[in-house]
């Protein structure tokens, strides 16, 4: 398998848990293949092996609640997805057939079987979701600290200064080019049972040339991001948009393979390596920094105490969801699975 990189397509946030598989769907995005079925009954492993047998660039897209788990595979090659398309990231066809595929297996699990143990199941499936809604308060609450320091770093931002910064580093970078650019949105980090968890490794498996913004609070970086992703797609680059995991709309990382370019955030959540490094501190009033860093420091505390609350609660979640699925796979086909995965690769050109 070459050119393999690793991102989340949602994640819980202090917002609830969002994610972008609806942008997926369009007369400009892959075709896709929409998986079905319950917990613990082979989807992971069946995109874990499709993505194995890739022979070009492919993308595997984790399941934030259980990051070993796989919740997608796109194959670029193809311009094709397979993913899973049940609750909480559940999808239906807009264009059946012609533009999604459903791949059922529910038909692969003994219904009886587990008619007979629906009493427990239907617990543990109660218990997952009072657990994951406990979570949501918890990384609710971390939101809040967090946006009270950004606010802070926000009046002491020299914003004019940021702007002539961002335009001179794309007039440098982001050549004119034929037409308008694509876009493909993605999650490099996510709120997970282990904590904030970030597929740095995707970085240099995309581009060569890494650019690092160095801002804690995301105030400058924030502005010069954007303005680098307006540009490029106005000067027909197509780009990897990763928005961040706590707030929703806010640009985290650009990757524009195709100039084997990235622009990625660092701070203490997810610190990044690359070639050149821009401390954004230099946009920011130091006077007015020292003057709040005592109390922006225990905000800063407070939000990492309640980010780790809210991924113990996960973790508890998915103890949870780990005990359904020994009840499903007692339940499932697993050679018919097998079967269907095959019939998949086919399709696929695998």
């Amino acid at each position: 398998m070459t050119n393999v990189s690793d991102f989340f397509l949602g994640c819980s946030s202090p917002h609830g848990f969002f994610g972008f598989w609806k942008e997926l769907q369009g007369e400009d995005g892959p075709r896709l293949y929409l998986i079905k079925s319950g917990p613990g009954c082979g989807k992971s492993t069946l995109m874990k092996e499709l993505a194995r047998r890739a022979d070009g660039p492919v993308q595997r897209i984790h399941c934030s609640s259980d990051p070993d788990s796989l919740d997608g595979v796109y194959f670029e090659k193809q311009n094709a997805m397979v993913l899973d398309a049940t609750a909480p990231h559940a999808m239906d066809p807009a264009c059946p057939g012609a533009g999604e595929q459903v791949v059922s297996l529910y038909d692969t699990l003994d219904a009886p079987l587990l008619q007979s143990r629906e009493e427990e199941i239907r617990a543990l499936f109660a218990r997952c979701s009072r657990l994951q809604a406990q979570a949501a308060r918890y990384y609710g609450a971390a939101g809040g600290f967090l946006l009270e320091n950004q606010r802070t770093a926000a009046c002491l931002t020299d914003y004019p200064k940021v702007r002539a910064f961002a335009q001179r580093t794309a007039d440098r970078y982001l050549p004119k080019g034929e037409g308008k650019g694509k876009e493909q949105v993605r999650l490099l980090s996510a709120l997970t049972p282990k904590g904030v968890l970030t597929w740095r490794e995707s970085i240099p498996a995309l581009a060569r040339q890494v650019w690092v913004l160095e801002d804690e609070y995301g105030t400058a970086s924030r502005v010069i991001l954007d303005t680098l992703r307006r540009l490029a797609l106005e000067r027909g680059h197509d780009l990897i948009t990763c928005r961040c995991a706590a707030f929703e709309g806010k640009i985290d990382h650009l990757i524009l393979p195709g100039l084997g370019l990235a622009f990625v955030t660092s701070n203490s959540w997810h610190p990044m390596a690359g070639q050149k490094n821009i401390h954004c501190s230099r946009f920011l009033s130091r006077e007015g920094m020292r003057a709040q860093a005592r109390r922006m420091r225990f905000v800063k505390k407070a939000a990492a105490d309640m980010l780790a609350q809210g991924a113990a609660l996960q973790a508890q979640a998915l103890d949870t969801h780990n005990e359904l699925e020994v009840f499903y796979r007692q339940a499932v086909d697993f050679a018919l699975v097998e079967a269907r995965g095959q019939a998949l690769a086919r399709q696929l050109g695998l």
